[in-house]
């Protein structure tokens, strides 16, 4: 444990970071997953739902700071190709 009080604040601060960016990034880690199981039942219009709301996530995301621009730019890229991989079967 460190003595000095800038470092003791340092060590609240960054604890509490963890922990919000942890669940941020379990919530966008959810929001994808919805989704692939919505495309995967074959469930067009809630998977259009689902689409919308992990975008916004991930979104979300790059604006924190938690993952890199093109990493989002990626994930949503494949996930909206899985949803027109979806509507081209329907």
């Amino acid at each position: 444990m460190p003595n000095i009080k800038s470092a003791i604040k340092r060590v609240k601060t960054n604890e509490a970071r963890r922990v919000r960016n942890a669940s941020q990034k379990s919530a966008l880690r959810t929001a994808i997953k919805n989704f692939e199981t919505a495309a995967d039942n074959g469930n067009g219009e809630f998977a259009q739902e689902t689409l919308v709301q992990a975008t916004k996530k991930i979104d979300k995301a790059v604006s924190k700071g938690l993952i890199h621009k093109n990493t989002a730019n990626r994930k949503k890229s494949r996930l909206a190709k899985k949803l027109n991989a979806l509507s081209k079967q329907a």
